[in-house]
């Protein structure tokens, strides 16, 4: 489309008094050459909207600068449908952080200026993605626990269709052995109620049920989603907008525990599975000969919260011994019963369910390290009561009670199909049947077949920002799988997982992106003529958008990108771009840069930071009048791992003198919205300083520093670091030319 462009410049905020508006309107109309420009008291104000759509209308503008506030405010006003937009931020990052009135301050908001003119040269006006396919808002539910079961019926309840695929023969999961449940109110044990949940399921004409079945296959993204479920021998095809995977947890396995906790020792130690189990079947007696339970202690943390089993805490089993041991008080109130626990773990309300454990008469101990012995048909826990000072032992215990914990299945199993026998050893026949905990989702994507994974075993996600977000975009973990929790929390996580699965069908049929750049409808559009089987976008993908052919050929799947423009920052031919983001566009912007000679003292320093948390700690400091360098130029990243090395070679050739790369944290504990953009970058960095160093120019020029957006109060000493640095070195040779 032609563009028609014009500026609007806003004097309030103290913009006006602080700058020459009438140089600034000189820079976008002689410089940046737009048709129109405007200056308003309050541009954020209704008037001042009404200005822009006025022009909109009967001026056929289409293309915005708006120099006023942080792109990151207002931008509800600033909406205006057709047209393209670059937002120059004058309040926050000019204004608010630099001396008034000084020639500094007006030469960094005139270079913003010629920074958007450039950029907005190259813009066009983004275009949502359609896939030529039908779209489905259908909600595949994997896991027919009180998780899967819950989410099934919230997404029904939502007016939406819900396939919920179990792979045992009956619903319910671990709840179905399950007797009673502690759970809110957590005034007392409550009746398990899972079989009226299964029972809405089951008669809910939006949700179609398969039980002792498998997902076989999925391929696709978001809304186009290919599903084939394998039942009994048949295959059923669903096309499928989104995925909740509730594919539950199991006990970890008792027989890995230390020795000193006497598990196989006696028939007397069990595990809580099998106190569930023993309920059940409608007896609390001592297992090994039916008799009644005179004393009973629950041993806590059994394998949880220890580097050599479990490192994390399982969560409910505080709970669940709770529960159990007032099972056993409501029995026979005369049995005495022990909790020997490192902490116990009841927050919010369940702390009432404790208060209930005391007033039954349970007894609690807190020791980090009991020791169980067995003799003959004796049994006895000693410990060191850590709030008495002394040493304990409990003798004459008819059961022991171990608190085992929760293992995701993402964790478990290899595929024995997958294994190649050693010598000598016959290959593993599998049953076509055979449910594999490695067969949860079986995507048909060129990153694997499941969701990456923690250490420990849990999918992957930047969960303190983003709950129920994996690593594969449309695909939302819940329940146990996700972390360990209770029944009134995987109720509540089902919900969660639901509405995000119902949010990402609705944005991806709009074309537009789920988080965290939520209703962007711009994708990722690849020049394939010159595309040279490289791989790195495929590779560096972090969210696995991109397949490949046989040839190497990338194919991407625009409803699984969430256009971060990593795969545009890996790309060494510069084939991938974005409507309104793209290698060249970010070049034209640094390149508009008026970068003062050598003899006038006043370097450059080209900052590329990423918006998700390196850009707003700058506006941050503008929000507290703190001041920082002015010979900063901040360009704003959608992710550090967008970053292309063209930028890097654009900066010192244009006579920049130093590029200090704003990132988020990255390794084991990253911080970062795009999983592994930062980190990334930080590779590609390296790959910059040798190439300087063979150039004569010195590596600290570029700089990457990691930044959370809390990093505001030191933020300014970084960037007075770096420029004391730079003025060290002295000015970058290739000033002038």
């Amino acid at each position: 489309m032609e563009h028609k462009t014009a500026a609007y410049i806003c004097t309030g905020c103290g913009i006006g008094e602080a700058l020459d508006i009438e140089k600034l309107s000189q820079v976008a109309t002689k410089e940046c050459k737009v048709a129109i420009c405007q200056t308003h008291p309050t541009l954020c104000s209704q008037a001042g909207a009404e200005l822009i759509k006025s022009d909109i209308e009967k001026e056929g503008v289409n293309t915005l600068m708006i120099a006023a506030c942080s792109p990151r405010v207002m931008y509800d006003v600033f909406n205006f449908e057709g047209c393209i937009m670059d937002r120059v931020n004058l309040r926050e990052q000019v204004v608010w952080c630099q001396p008034p009135n000084e020639e500094d301050t007006q030469m960094m908001a005139e270079d913003y200026l010629r920074m958007s003119g450039a950029k907005l040269k190259g813009m066009e006006l983004p275009e949502a993605f359609k896939p030529e396919r039908e779209l489905s808002k259908d909600i595949l539910v994997v896991g027919g626990g009180v998780t899967g079961l819950t989410a099934a019926l919230e997404v029904a309840k939502a007016g939406y269709k819900a396939v919920l695929v179990e792979k045992e023969a009956q619903l319910g999961g671990f709840q179905k052995k399950v007797t009673d449940k502690a759970t809110f109110p957590y005034k007392d044990v409550k009746p398990n109620d899972i079989d009226a949940l299964i029972e809405l399921v089951q008669k809910n004409a939006n949700i179609k049920v398969y039980t002792g079945a498998k997902v076989e296959e999925i391929a696709g993204g978001p809304c186009v989603f290919d599903v084939k479920v394998k039942q009994n021998g048949t295959s059923a095809e669903h096309q499928i907008g989104a995925v909740v995977m509730a594919a539950g947890w199991e006990p970890y396995d008792p027989a890995k525990l230390d020795a000193k906790l006497g598990y196989g020792q006696s028939p007397n130690i069990i595990t809580n599975v099998q106190f569930e189990e023993m309920k059940l079947a409608g007896s609390l007696a001592r297992p090994s000969d039916g008799k009644a339970l005179k004393n009973v202690a629950f041993l806590q943390c059994a394998g949880s919260r220890d580097p050599e089993h479990l490192p994390y805490c399982s969560t409910a089993c505080c709970l669940t011994s709770l529960k159990q041991a007032i099972l056993i008080k409501q029995d026979n109130p005369d049995t005495n019963v022990f909790i020997i626990y490192k902490e116990m773990r009841t927050p919010g309300q369940s702390e009432d369910f404790y208060r209930k454990a005391q007033h039954s008469g349970v007894i609690f101990a807190r020791c980090q390290d009991p020791t169980v012995k067995v003799s003959g048909n004796d049994i006895t826990v000693d410990f060191v009561d850590e709030l008495l000072g002394e040493s304990v032992s409990l003798g004459d215990l008819d059961l022991v009670v171990l608190a085992t914990g929760m293992v995701p299945m993402t964790a478990f199993g290899e595929d024995p199909r997958a294994k190649e026998p050693k010598e000598g050893e016959e290959a593993s026949e599998v049953p076509a049947d055979t449910i594999l905990a490695s067969d949860i989702l079986n995507l048909q994507y060129r990153q694997g077949p499941e969701l990456p994974g923690l250490k420990y075993g849990f999918p992957d996600s930047h969960f303190i920002c983003f709950p129920y977000e994996s690593r594969r975009t449309g695909i939302y973990p819940a329940g146990c799988v996700r972390r360990p929790m209770g029944v009134a929390n995987a109720t509540e996580d089902a919900a969660g997982a639901a509405m995000k699965a119902i949010q990402c069908v609705e944005l991806t049929s709009r074309g537009a992106a789920v988080h965290p750049r939520a209703g962007d409808v711009t994708y990722p559009e690849f020049f394939m003529q010159r595309c040279t089987q490289c791989k790195r976008c495929t590779e560096e993908c972090p969210f696995g958008a991109i397949n490949e052919d046989e040839k190497g050929n990338p194919l991407p799947q625009p409803t699984r990108c969430r256009r971060c423009g990593v795969c545009m920052g890996a790309c060494p031919e510069r084939i991938i771009s974005f409507k309104n983001y793209s290698v060249p566009m970010i070049g034209d912007a640094i390149k508009s840069i008026n970068v003062p000679d050598e003899y006038d003292e006043k370097p450059r320093i080209l900052v590329l930071a990423c918006e998700n948390d390196a850009y707003p700690a700058l506006d941050m400091l503008g929000f507290r009048r703190m001041r920082f360098n002015p010979w900063v130029r901040v360009m704003s990243m959608r992710c550090l791992g967008s970053l292309n090395l063209i930028f890097v070679a654009d900066s010192l050739s244009k006579g920049i003198d130093g590029v200090l790369l704003l990132g988020c944290q990255h390794g084991d504990n990253y911080q970062c919205h795009f999983i592994k953009g930062s980190e990334l970058a930080n590779i590609r960095l390296s790959k910059v300083k040798e190439t300087l160093d063979r150039l004569q120019l010195e590596s600290d020029r570029v700089r990457f520093e990691s930044v959370s957006i809390t990093d505001y109060n030191t933020l300014a000493k970084l960037l007075d670091e770096f420029s004391d640095r730079l003025v060290e070195i002295g000015p970058n040779p290739y000033k002038g030319f």
